[in-house]
């Protein structure tokens, strides 16, 4: 318990000895890894209004016109039996119309001088909660437009497409300015950790010729290397969050915007404990490289 209290204490005095390089460190490492932050956070988001999107997917099934109403009854009872189908409602064409003149009230004299109806009677169809992913409506809709009486099958595949490659591309850029800032991360706490085995390289060969190991001398820096990743990535969500707050207050004071602040969330506890435990691992990183070439160095 002793050593374990020793190294600890040779930890906190590096860190000590040499506040102003450990403060700088932290504060970099925080604004490199808020960056990553950032599009880590709009992913999050992003995949969050996805699976909304998909929870609340509709499926409007245009029949065509002039169907008896056994053929009509006759789809209504296959779509029920679909197991792919959570919910259905029939839309008659004089409701159709109906709903028309209370949406558009302006533009329902548009109607008046076509004589009959031209709105098509339809079903309103809710994927049933295992089947509401997209590739899932992509057969579905596609096998739905086979039968007959139906002319058109809609849905809002072009939103769920436009926000999917988004959330990829999304991805991409996180992973690539992840693994690069990264990098950046272990650099700048690898630098930290170098100027203290300079500043002590007498002292730890001094150990060496007392007969001290390898890992008893390198312990101490991987805990301060430690230490500085997860001062860092944790000193970044709080940058993190002070920013996510002040974009919900200047969301939801615009107008047009008003109840979008409700939609956003902050990153979920367990990937803020993620980040910080990377942050950690980045810290451990950078130590040992320091110590790699400050030991080829005096090789």
């Amino acid at each position: 318990m002793r050593w374990l209290v020793y190294l600890f204490r040779e930890a906190w005095a590096n860190l000590r000895t040499n506040r102003t390089t450990t403060v700088v460190a932290i504060v970099t490492t925080a604004f490199t890894l808020a960056c990553v932050g950032i599009f880590l956070l709009s992913y999050v988001n992003l995949r969050h209004a996805a699976d909304w999107l998909q929870e609340d997917i509709k499926v409007i099934v245009y029949l065509e016109d002039r169907l008896s109403q056994d053929v009509i009854q006759d789809l209504e009872g296959t779509l029920k039996a679909d197991r792919m189908v959570g919910g259905l409602l029939y839309i008659s064409k004089e409701q159709a119309l109906g709903e028309f003149r209370a949406q558009f009230p302006s533009d329902s004299h548009l109607l008046e001088g076509l004589g009959e109806n031209p709105l098509p009677a339809s079903f309103v169809v809710t994927p049933a909660p295992n089947y509401r992913s997209l590739d899932a409506v992509n057969r579905w809709a596609e096998r739905v437009k086979t039968m007959a009486g139906v002319a058109k099958v809609d849905y809002n595949q072009e939103w769920i497409d436009a926000l999917a490659g988004l959330i990829r591309y999304i991805e991409l850029a996180a992973i690539s300015v992840g693994v690069i800032l990264s990098m950046a991360a272990v650099t700048i706490i690898g630098n930290t950790i170098r100027l203290a085995l300079f500043a002590r390289r007498e002292e730890i060969e001094i150990l060496r010729l007392i007969g001290a190991t390898r890992a008893f001398i390198r312990i101490p820096y991987f805990i301060e290397g430690a230490v500085l990743g997860v001062c860092g990535s944790a000193l970044s969500l709080g940058i993190l969050k002070l920013g996510f707050e002040l974009f919900r207050q200047q969301i939801g004071s615009v107008g047009r915007f008003r109840g979008i602040e409700n939609l956003v969330a902050f990153l979920p506890l367990s990937i803020c404990v993620a980040f910080v435990a990377v942050g950690m691992v980045l810290g451990v990183a950078g130590s040992m490289v320091s110590l790699r070439r400050f030991g080829e160095g005096r090789g």
